[in-house]
């Protein structure tokens, strides 16, 4: 079978290429500075807080910290294990603006992520009732290094803002109040968890904790079937004599936004795509240029990059033929 050549990242539309800018390194030599945090995303937490979450940046001599920006302000750093934060200390009815920055073990600080825009509710005066505890959660494990939490909605007098995740104590992450479930990412194989939920509202008066649900992942290194793009569709077309290749595929569920897909083709990696915009939730498609010759035969699938900062599993394998 003659292999098509096709280019290492592809830009078009929606997407972007991220470019990184270069310095050198302690042994003298050049490397590039940390590549922009994809994925960002700010959900206000309370009338005071806004709960900030981004994908690993990638970095050739790795990640040393990340730095939050409210605007122009650096509000808060934190190492490279964490991917959110809680800025605090906000005002009610303000919408701000966050961006997030990656340093690297050289001391190099990437460029800024896109901006991400969150609005913190009302105040609420006098608030001292706290919303329900969250019920009905549910759990199941998604290979070894994901879970899927599911819960029943809170309530609230005034309104539930937000829901916290704990694990063993530590809260990990928050979703927005109109959120009964999510996927935590980033776990270790073979490894007992314990999650608990709680709800939030915009007075910061937060529920007692959901009855607690544990949870093993699986041993080893799956395949990561439960991480992988569902509904993977590939067909060709051809215009003006050329041939491309059409594709569609719903996202994986993650804990946070999925902006980097990478594309085999033929069993080798061909081209990675990364959504420099808002990225598609429900369904994401892409096509390429094949070439022109009919009759060829290729393989074709699809994973995405998960937020942290792993790649998960592969989708189905597709074939297709040029010019049929």
């Amino acid at each position: 079978m003659r292999r098509v050549p096709v280019p290492a990242l592809l830009v078009c539309g929606a997407l972007t290429l991220v470019v990184s800018s270069c310095g050198r390194g302690g042994d003298g030599t050049d490397h590039p500075a940390p590549g922009a945090p994809t994925g960002v995303t700010a959900v206000a937490g309370s009338a005071t807080s806004v709960h900030v979450m981004w994908n690993a940046a990638a970095a050739r001599t790795g990640v040393r910290a990340y730095e939050v920006y409210r605007g122009t302000t650096k509000v808060r750093e934190v190492p490279a294990s964490r991917h959110m934060v809680d800025v605090t200390r906000l005002r009610p009815a303000t919408t701000y603006v966050f961006t997030v920055r990656a340093r690297d073990a050289e001391g190099r600080l990437g460029p800024p992520s896109r901006e991400v825009r969150a609005t913190t509710p009302a105040a609420v005066a006098a608030d001292r009732s706290a919303p329900s505890r969250p019920g009905g959660v549910r759990g199941r494990t998604t290979g070894s290094r994901a879970v899927q939490l599911t819960w029943k909605a809170a309530t609230d007098d005034r309104g539930v803002v937000s829901y916290d995740i704990h694990q063993a104590g530590t809260k990990i992450h928050s979703v927005g109040g109109n959120q009964t479930g999510t996927v935590v990412t980033g776990l270790r194989p073979g490894t007992r968890y314990t999650f608990t939920v709680r709800a939030r509202d915009a007075a910061d008066n937060v529920s007692p904790a959901s009855a607690a649900v544990r949870l093993t992942t699986a041993p080893g290194d799956d395949d990561g079937r439960g991480t992988a793009p569902t509904g993977f569709r590939a067909t060709t077309r051809t215009e003006g004599g050329a041939h491309y290749l059409d594709l569609s595929w719903v996202p994986p569920r993650a804990d946070g936004v999925v902006t980097e897909y990478q594309i085999h083709l033929d069993g080798r990696a061909a081209t990675s795509l990364v959504w420099g915009g808002s990225a598609p939730r429900e369904k994401a498609t892409y096509s390429f240029y094949l070439g022109r010759e009919d009759g060829l035969r290729h393989r074709v699938r699809i994973r995405a990059k998960l937020p942290d900062g792993t790649w998960g599993g592969f989708s189905a394998e597709r074939t297709v033929t040029t010019g049929r």
